[in-house]
């Protein structure tokens, strides 16, 4: 289906390039006033009206390329059948559990820091490992 999508594509901008450099070359309204004069149109590969009428076929033709590209487009990304089994978090990498670290005071044993935590930290200063977060080391603080 990429493959179809991706030739669809290059058609339309192929199209698109084609309108673009046809309406270029077309002469405006008044270019005709100016071939009726003596003006030197009428001498080109084209005739002084042969011109006009082949390369407004060949936009219509492009045009009608484009539109069709463009239809065809936007059937096939409006039929597209995802298969949604949850929100978009689900579809996320399991992250690893973090790891909650309790300040303990040098030479205090882990129960007597988890049964009085103020006494703990007013009579030392509290040592505490730090753990890598687990969104590929950056934490979700803003700096001071």
């Amino acid at each position: 289906m990429n493959t179809l999508l991706t030739i669809i594509v290059i058609i339309q901008v192929l199209s698109a390039l084609t309108i673009i450099g046809l309406v270029l070359l077309q002469h405006g309204k008044g270019a005709d006033m100016g071939a009726a004069f003596g003006s030197g149109a009428s001498g080109s590969l084209f005739g002084a009206t042969g011109s006009s009428n082949f390369l407004s076929k060949s936009t219509g033709v492009a045009a009608a390329v484009f539109f069709i590209a463009t239809l065809t487009l936007a059937y096939i990304g409006s039929n597209r059948h995802v298969v949604v089994s949850g929100g978009v978090m689900d579809s996320l990498p399991a992250a690893p559990a973090k790891t909650v670290v309790t300040p303990t005071a040098p030479g205090v044993p882990a129960a007597a820091a988890t049964a009085a935590p103020a006494a703990a930290a007013t009579t030392a200063p509290a040592t505490a490992t730090t753990t890598t977060p687990a969104n590929g080391g950056q934490s979700n603080q803003i700096p001071k």
